[in-house]
């Protein structure tokens, strides 16, 4: 255990004696009965928590939260363990396997792993906490019930990330189009990105673009919130993967295998104008503002909701969350509490806005800060207005080698290598058995 112990207290002090520990029991910080008139915080020194995090460097969003709240903690130290984010499930995999106390405070990358942690009793519950402290969990519009494991709140939605839809405003200009609306089916949006698709060779302007992520198939599958990539049948993929392969056979988004061949990114074929349209993930908004400030390209572009089902309401979206945790073996559980209250509140929320990233609490004010970043589109506001939710993933101790073999069938299906039907069914066969193996 960490060296975290009182200073030496002044001999009138010690012989009236500590009153004891906190309320919850790991907490090795004591209270003292120091009068008013006798402050301890010279005489206690600062406690420290850590908390692991990965890319730190390129990202805002961990180390202004420590900094604000060391701010408002003025006894408490917050170090960051900073990870390669393609390193980071395996170095925090073995850290906590070794049964030490750091880091008190888990990020959790991969929002799925979190039952793997649970299961290996790595995660302090937190319900006792949250109701202790009186935390209104509606305040995650229905996030954090979905991170709940038997019954139980283990971690809290520190940030969530959500598909839009983004577009040049330049080229539906030039085409004399309307741009997106924010309530478009997607066969409507098929039609438009059809539309839009123009000219030929090198010069070509394609309609749309899919990133050779599974994500920009099966999002839109399970955006109704009825199925899941857990599911027994992915039946639920085929309208989905029709659509898909036949926008790419039309030449209305570029072949799924020349950018795999390619390894070309979402980000050069926006910027470089290359399609009209690109559904994507939220955090590309601050991408393309620095961008844009930093003179990578100069055309008008905007964001808008993602297109929906047909049936399913305008504002229904997919994506991510970013869980915070505490160590179940921390040696200061109220401190790394406190951390992920503070991060997790309104106030953390505030913090993460004013920097550009999303975070899980998405308030009228929230919505207000992030669309008055400057460089971002004046009538975007309306993307960041969620109506409902789905976890691309779901928490689930077995998502992560389901989701290996389901891809590999994916690529099959888009590189034309295998058809819809047989691509399915491999999917069903692989996935049952990763279903039945260990968790």
């Amino acid at each position: 255990m960490r060296l975290r112990k009182l200073a030496a207290l002044s001999l009138a002090a010690a012989a009236v004696g500590l009153t004891g520990y906190l309320a919850f029991p790991g907490s090795q910080t004591r209270t003292s009965p120091l009068g008013d008139n006798q402050s301890n915080t010279n005489s206690q020194k600062k406690v420290k928590i850590t908390v692991s995090v990965w890319d730190n460097a390129s990202s805002p969003q961990f180390q202004v939260m420590a900094d604000a709240f060391m701010k408002s903690h003025p006894d408490v130290e917050v170090e960051l363990i900073d990870t390669q984010a393609d390193e980071y499930d395996n170095k925090l995999t073995v850290m906590l396997a070794g049964g030490d106390s750091d880091p008190d405070v888990i990020m959790v990358k991969n929002a799925e792993t979190q039952t793997t942690m649970k299961n290996k009793n790595q995660l302090l519950d937190l319900t006792s906490y949250i109701a202790k402290d009186g935390i209104d969990l509606s305040i995650y519009n229905g996030g954090a019930e979905q991170l709940q494991m038997d019954g139980r709140q283990y971690t809290l939605p520190f940030r969530r990330d959500w598909y839009v839809l983004y577009y040049n405003k330049d080229l539906f200009d030039a085409a004399e189009a309307e741009y997106p609306s924010d309530d478009m089916t997607w066969n409507e949006y098929e039609a438009l990105a059809k539309r839009m698709t123009r000219g030929e060779g090198s010069t070509k302007v394609y309609g749309t673009h899919n990133h050779t992520w599974m994500a920009l198939v099966s999002n839109w599958a399970v955006q109704d919130g009825e199925n899941t990539l857990m599911s027994e049948d992915y039946a639920f993929l085929k309208p989905y993967y029709e659509q898909a392969l036949r926008m790419q056979e039309q030449g209305i988004l570029q072949s799924y295998a020349s950018l795999k061949t390619g390894s070309i990114h979402y980000t050069s074929v926006f910027e470089q104008q290359q399609c009209a349209m690109l559904p994507m993930g939220s955090w590309f908004i601050a991408i393309l503002i620095q961008d844009q400030k930093e003179g990578k390209f100069d055309f008008n572009w905007g964001v808008t909701k993602i297109p929906h089902p047909a049936g399913v309401e305008a504002g229904a979206t997919v994506g991510t969350v970013t869980p915070m945790a505490v160590n179940a073996k921390t040696d200061v559980s109220d401190q790394a509490w406190e951390f992920v209250k503070f991060a997790t509140s309104e106030e953390g929320a505030r913090i993460l806005a004013a920097n550009g990233v999303f975070p899980a609490i998405t308030s009228d004010e929230v919505i207000e800060s992030l669309s008055s970043m400057e460089g971002f589109p004046e009538d975007g506001r309306t993307a960041l207005e969620v109506k409902s939710f789905a976890l691309d993933r779901p928490l689930d101790a077995k998502m992560a080698a389901v989701r290996k073999v389901i891809e590999k069938e994916h690529d099959m299906i888009m590189i034309g290598e295998e058809d819809i039907d047989t691509g399915i069914a491999n999917m069903n066969q692989r996935a049952a058995e990763d279903r039945k193996g260990p968790d």
